[in-house]
């Protein structure tokens, strides 16, 4: 029989969370002495190396901060920053586990089953580090230990299985808390306050003096929680990993500054929102199908608008034209404060390579095109044209464009004998027909054919119709819905102009209108 797995779990630890989570949508500031700020008192909450080699340190007001360092660069905390910085982070954990837990405000936790834990936990820290996010990374049987062990300076620090007993005791009681031996984290509640108080009355300093006491002297005397604290300490974590389900969507957003109120300058600050987006769908091996930008705008308004692609797409120029076509058509009517981009994603086309067939297509250089497309001709005018129920030519629907494979092998082309293809006019073009009565004189219906065709004075010109008839071929009737009170009664001619063009025209029976319908090619 094969020994059961020991679980081992993972914790990723971002450093100076506030503060990398704003620095990682400003790169530029990346070499200033840059502090993050919270509150009525515009108290600091992180601050980056050079502001704390100049002295100044989280707790300080930006007031007295600039009294030490006057180059100081002050930000206000952004939680719109810090969610999409948490979200990214448990994207880096979803490559190596599937199953995660979101520990907050920079923390993660994961499953993993690895030979070298110690590497694994390099390349978890490298993954931090390309997503502009730098931690620390702690690997233990216990979420308690794992979080404890990403707090120390040298990492990735590995606690050996069924060693966490051993590795908690010389550290101090606060980390039995949430937050690490250095950093107390989140504030405790007031039944945490009081238990720490109480253990230190009793002359307890470190996680190892707790562990020594008698366990059922701890429970009757602090409850439940003492017993669950005193389980910790001893190494039985008593919170269980808990996975999250991933997440539908990718967004990346953030407040600004000062309010925008140009397209320009939103569009630059906008490129790099969406620059991380393209870059995290690629991570995950994903394109995006449909992009929802929702802006803020003062005092309290909101500007939504939503973007479907033909085909997934993760190429960041190519989202930033669709966003610029649709505001300049609908821009906001007020100054934007913040700004919100969800993704939704779907598997690119897959290409298969051929040794000795035709290139096939690259499935990002489709998307990229066919979004393209869409930004400059509008919704509903890119795809596929697919037949609908019906008998009239314009009748169709679009569907996403997804070409067949390229045959495995590859074929001559064959010569084209008298081909013809016809460029349909969307919507037909009205124009004046001169017609002769037709000689055949067994039709029950005259049969007039078109000798002259003469543009409408009304109609724009963007196609050239017009001149005498040399030959006409038809007529080709259709009809559709006769069972209703106005059914479609159509006679159509292809013609060849004097001029050399050839071209389809049809006459509408109910109103004897005609319709120049397509220019033949």
């Amino acid at each position: 029989m094969p020994a059961e797995r020991k679980s081992r779990i993972a914790c990723l630890r971002a450093a100076l969370f506030p503060l990398a989570a704003y620095l990682r949508g400003a790169p530029e500031l990346a070499r200033e002495a840059v502090v993050v700020h919270e509150g009525p008192s515009a108290r600091i909450v992180a601050a980056s190396r050079l502001a704390r080699r100049a002295g100044v340190r989280p707790g300080l007001t930006v007031a007295q901060a600039r009294n030490i360092e006057s180059g100081l660069v002050s930000r206000t905390r952004d939680p719109e920053r810090e969610h999409t910085a948490q979200e990214v982070l448990l994207e880096i954990a979803d490559a190596f586990s599937p199953r995660v837990e979101d520990g907050g405000e920079g923390m993660v936790y994961l499953d993993i089953a690895a030979e070298d834990e110690h590497s694994l936990g390099q390349s978890i820290m490298r993954g931090m580090d390309a997503a502009g996010l730098p931690g620390r990374v702690g690997i233990a049987g216990s979420k308690l230990a794992a979080r404890a062990a990403a707090a120390l300076a040298r990492s990735p620090n590995v606690v050996a299985p069924r060693g966490e007993a051993r590795f908690l005791a010389p550290l101090q009681l606060k980390s039995l808390f949430e937050g690490g031996s250095r950093d107390p984290g989140p504030a405790q509640d007031d039944d945490d306050v009081g238990v720490l108080h109480t253990l230190k009355l009793w002359g307890l300093r470190t996680v190892g003096d707790l562990a020594g006491l008698p366990a059922a002297e701890v429970h009757s005397r602090l409850g439940e929680r003492g017993a669950a604290l005193h389980a910790a300490a001893r190494g039985f974590d008593p919170e269980p990993l808990t996975p999250r389900p991933p997440p539908p969507t990718f967004r990346e957003s953030q407040t600004f500054e000062w309010p925008i109120d140009n397209l320009e300058p939103f569009l630059f600050v906008a490129r790099g929102a969406v620059s991380r987006l393209a870059d995290r769908l690629d991570a995950r091996g994903m394109g995006c199908k449909r992009l929802e930008l929702s802006l803020k705008v003062e005092p309290e308004g909101l500007h939504e608008l939503a973007i479907e692609l033909p085909a997934p797409t993760r190429e960041a120029r190519t989202l930033l034209s669709l966003i610029r076509l649709h505001l300049e058509a609908e821009p906001p009517r007020a100054p934007i404060t913040s700004m919100q981009l969800l993704a939704h994603p779907d598997v690119p086309r897959q290409a298969q390579l051929s040794l000795l067939g035709p290139a096939a297509l690259s499935p990002d250089r489709l998307a990229a095109v066919t979004a393209r497309l869409l930004a400059l001709l509008g919704p509903n005018r890119v795809g596929s044209p697919r037949t609908r129920n019906g008998h009239l030519p314009e009748r169709f629907r679009l569907a996403d464009y997804d070409p067949p494979p390229p045959p495995r092998i590859r074929l001559e082309p064959r010569p084209g004998r008298g081909m013809l293809a016809v460029r349909t006019l969307r919507p037909p073009v009205e124009v004046e027909v001169l017609t002769a009565e037709c000689e055949e004189t067994d039709r029950v219906a005259p049969c007039p054919a078109p000798r002259q065709i003469n543009p409408l004075p009304t109609e724009e010109r963007h196609v050239r119709i017009e001149g005498a008839v040399r030959t006409a071929a038809g007529p080709w009737e259709i009809e559709e819905g006769w069972w209703r009170e106005a059914p479609a009664l159509r006679d159509y001619w292809d013609v060849e102009l004097r001029s050399g063009a050839v071209c389809r025209i049809y006459r509408d029976r109910t109103s004897e209108r005609w319709f120049a319908d397509g220019v033949y090619d």
